[in-house]
């Protein structure tokens, strides 16, 4: 109930505004008014003993209507009408015959001017600030003194300086105005630090005793080709000693079996696998092709006369491929003596 109590309260208030600034009351008055009357509603509704929107509409009734409380305020006489003027006498207009005259003359009688109605000079309102949309210009200010916010010269920074246009005050953090610290205390240990450094050197060479260098640290240490690790594959040390094993013997058999565990072992990755069994053999057959071709043109070894091709093939193919199963098992060998990772 206290909700619908207020509005009815607020609905009141509000024609009594409405009424107010009709009647072209100052803005001052009309504030002071509604809050008079809001003030001895609220003490109303303390002392009634239950607050409810019919006790508020009586204590309204009460006040009385919007219309009759502005002109208890002053909303009567603030609508001033011009004042009536009096009537003129007419003088008397003559006439040519003198028995008129003598006539009218006699029936002419003093008329009594109106008076005004004597009424007390009531005291003048005091000076209030006009409304905004009634405020004249004397109360507004020149407006040539001080540009508008909006109206600012054209520019990099629009001519305002340190004002920010549209806010006025601000905040200042003491804090913030202070300047950087200087990195002096820094600069000064860095120094002290340093210069503590070049003291302490001399005596720490001369306590230190001067070890001669071995001569073998002193050569010119060379990058390692064959990787540090242990054998820690058996598998591919098995397929390594098969090949070696078939080079030795000229056995096809060692040979295929060390090819076979080199291409099916977890240790390589597919493409080292491949490299292993397809691409290092290939790449001594190909040696050996081409060492063929020189001798078949004459440009190394001994030339090859017409019709024995084939002995020569024959003479060459157990050599390439002892020599691939060689190249293999070394590849292998290189890989067991990787570290893991």
């Amino acid at each position: 109930m206290g909700i619908e109590s207020d509005q009815v309260v607020f609905e009141y208030l509000s024609r009594v505004g409405d009424v107010a600034q009709q009647r072209q009351l100052p803005s001052a008055t009309r504030m002071r008014l509604v809050s008079e009357l809001r003030g001895e509603i609220d003490r109303s509704r303390a002392k009634a003993v239950v607050d409810s929107p019919a006790a508020v509409r009586r204590i309204l009734d009460r006040l009385g209507s919007p219309d009759d409380v502005v002109d208890a305020a002053g909303g009567a006489s603030a609508v001033r009408r011009p004042p009536v003027p009096p009537p003129t006498a007419v003088p008397e207009q003559p006439d040519g015959s003198p028995r008129d005259g003598d006539k009218r003359r006699g029936l002419r009688r003093a008329v009594p001017r109106p008076t005004a109605p004597e009424t007390a000079p009531g005291p003048a309102p005091a000076p209030a600030a006009s409304p905004p949309h009634l405020a004249g210009a004397h109360e507004l200010g020149d407006s040539a003194a001080r540009r508008d916010w909006w109206r600012v010269d054209s520019g990099p920074f629009g001519g305002i300086g340190d004002e920010v246009p549209g806010f006025v005050g601000g905040v200042e953090i003491p804090d913030l105005l202070k300047p950087p610290p200087r990195e002096r205390d820094e600069t000064e240990r860095e120094e002290r630090e340093r210069r503590a450094a070049e003291k302490t050197e001399p005596a720490r060479e001369a306590a230190e005793p001067v070890v001669a260098e071995p001569a073998a640290s002193r050569r010119r240490r060379l990058p390692r080709l064959w990787p540090e690790g242990g054998w820690n594959n058996p598998l591919l040390l098995l397929a390594a000693a098969l090949l070696i094993a078939g080079a030795v013997l000229g056995s096809l058999v060692p040979l295929g079996l060390g090819w076979l565990i080199a291409y099916l072992s977890r240790r390589l990755t597919p493409a080292q696998s491949k490299w292993a069994v397809l691409g290092l053999p290939g790449t001594v057959a190909a040696a050996g092709v081409v060492w063929l071709w020189g001798r078949t043109e004459g440009r190394w070894g001994e030339p090859i006369a017409e019709g024995r091709m084939n002995a020569a093939v024959a003479e060459t193919w157990p050599w390439t491929l002892r020599t691939a199963a060689v190249a293999t098992a070394l590849y292998l060998l290189w890989h067991t003596r990787r570290p893991r990772g």
